[in-house]
C-alpha cells in the first residue's frame, strides 16, 4: 500500500523526519519496502495560462501559442500536444529551468518559429505515467505561482508492505493511529461526515462466513463525473495513493 506522507501527516505528525518515520513503521511489523520523492527539481516551473493557440505554420501537428506567465507578460511556445486549447491553464517551464530529467530547456527555433520554453506532461516532471498530452490544471489554479508550492510538492510517498492480519492497517487512517501510538503523538479528530445517499440502488452481497464477518457495510456509486469539479489537493493525494 501507498501512502502520501503529507497525507499521514495531515492526521498525526511526529517530529521525525521521512527516513526515520519510514524505520519505525518497519520496526512496528510495517514493512516500507520503498521511498519515492516526488516533485523535486521543479523550482522555476510555474502555472501558465494558454491565452492563444494557433497552427504551426510548418508542421501540422504542432501549435504555437501565447503563455500568460501571471500580469502582463507573455511568452510564445511551441507544443506538440494534441489536448493544448485556449483558456487551459498548465505547468510551464520557461528557458533557462533544469527539468527534473536533467534537461535543460534552452529558447530554440522549431521549424522556424522560436519557442521560450514548454508546456509540460507529466512524466516530463516526473509527476506521474502519462505522456500523451500536458497536465490540465483547474480553472482557480494561479497563474504565475510555482507549480510545486500549488500541489503541495516535494513530497514523499511510502510503499508499505502490510500483511493480511492488519486489515486495520488498510487505510491511511489506519497507519495514522499506528504512528500516534508508537510516537506518543496526537492524532488529529478522524470524524468523517458522511454523505447522504442520492440513489436506491443496492448490490447484493454473500458472507459466507458471518461468524467472523458480523457486519458488511458498502454503498452503489453511480454516474461518476471524471471531469467534475474536484479540489487538486484531493486527486493529487489520491494519485500519489
Amino acid at each position: 500500500m501507498k501512502i502520501a506522507e503529507s497525507w499521514l501527516r495531515e492526521w498525526v505528525n511526529p517530529d521525525l523526519d521521512t527516513e526515520t518515520l519510514a524505520h519505525q513503521l518497519t520496526m512496528s511489523g510495517h514493512e516500507v519496502e520503498g521511498i519515492a520523492y516526488e516533485g523535486e527539481g521543479l523550482d522555476g516551473v510555474i502555472i501558465g495560462e494558454v491565452i492563444d493557440v494557433s497552427r504551426h505554420p510548418n508542421a501540422d501537428r504542432l501549435s504555437v501559442c501565447k503563455v500568460s506567465t501571471g500580469g502582463s507578460e507573455t511568452i510564445e511556445v511551441v507544443c506538440g500536444a494534441p489536448n493544448v486549447v485556449t483558456g487551459m491553464k498548465s505547468p510551464l517551464a520557461r528557458a533557462g529551468i533544469t527539468l527534473p530529467n536533467g534537461i535543460k530547456l534552452r529558447k530554440s527555433k522549431i521549424r522556424g518559429v522560436i519557442s521560450h520554453g514548454m508546456l509540460c506532461s507529466a512524466v516530463e516532471l516526473g509527476l506521474g505515467d502519462e505522456s500523451d498530452g500536458i497536465i490540465a490544471l483547474p480553472e482557480d489554479a494561479p497563474v504565475g505561482e510555482s507549480l510545486a508550492s500549488y500541489l503541495g510538492l516535494p513530497d514523499a510517498v511510502i510503499d508499505l508492505n502490510l500483511t493480511p492480519n492488519r486489515g486495520d492497517c488498510f487505510s491511511v487512517l489506519g497507519i495514522a493511529r499506528d504512528v500516534a501510538a508508537l510516537t506518543a503523538t496526537e492524532i488529529k479528530d478522524a470524524t468523517v461526515a458522511s454523505a447522504s445517499a442520492t440513489i436506491d440502488d443496492t448490490h447484493a452481497v454473500d458472507v459466507q462466513q458471518a461468524e467472523a464477518c458480523p457486519s458488511f457495510a458498502g454503498r452503489v456509486i453511480r454516474n461518476i463525473d471524471a471531469h467534475a469539479k474536484t479540489p487538486i489537493w484531493m486527486t493529487e493525494r489520491l494519485r500519489r495513493s
